[in-house]
């Protein structure tokens, strides 16, 4: 089963809001923190041009789908999950605008259907606009001490798959999250989403 969509609409209105979000993750993410603790960037949703009412209408119709073609037989790293969910990840990629795209798929072995709803994470600024998507998850660069949380536009929508329903027994659903980028020295990382084991990912671009 697939809920991958066409995107083009998605992505013109993503391509805007990224521009402002990565000046604010710039800001939150580019310096050195010096401390012991890890910083967090990329967790609020930054200010852009307003968009049209056309524009936005079609945007919240469509559920957010990876927009590249990936190749499902390469598997970068796996992380198990409640309820016999698997996480495989397919792709990381460091793209010129600023930004890692993850792209993977999200794998029901169990022989019980699986709500995707802990999946957005437990931020209510996240959950209240974007149910039942992989909000909640997180790249955390252990060697800058720097957490990435998923990009979002002015209105709390996350770049990365929402809207999803229940996933039935022996069902895959391809899903997609977008960070802003760790510096250009960082090419490992941590990959969390809720409910699942931590798992670490190469970026590659």
């Amino acid at each position: 089963m697939s809920i991958r969509r066409s995107t083009k609409s998605r992505r013109a209105v993503a391509a805007v809001s990224l521009a402002a979000a990565l000046a604010l993750a710039g800001t939150g993410c580019g310096t050195d923190g010096g401390g012991d603790k890890a910083d967090d960037a990329g967790s609020s949703p930054s200010s852009q041009p307003s968009k049209s009412s056309d524009e936005d209408k079609e945007a919240k119709k469509e559920d957010t789908a990876a927009g590249d073609n990936v190749d499902p037989n390469v598997k970068l790293a796996e992380a198990r999950g409640a309820s016999s969910m698997l996480l495989v990840v397919n792709e990381v990629k460091r793209d010129s605008g600023g930004f890692v795209t993850v792209q993977g798929e999200l794998k029901n072995q169990g022989d019980t259907v699986v709500s995707p709803a802990a999946w957005a994470g437990s931020e209510e600024a996240i959950v209240n606009k974007n149910l039942n998507s992989v909000g909640g998850a997180m790249l955390v660069d252990k060697v800058g001490k720097k957490r990435y949380y998923i990009l979002r536009d002015t209105d709390g929508r996350c770049l990365c798959t929402t809207g999803m329903s229940v996933v039935q027994p022996g069902v895959s659903v391809p899903v997609f999250m977008q960070f802003p980028a760790p510096p250009s020295t960082t090419t490992e990382v941590d990959l969390s989403l809720p409910t699942f084991a931590t798992t670490s990912v190469k970026i590659s671009g």
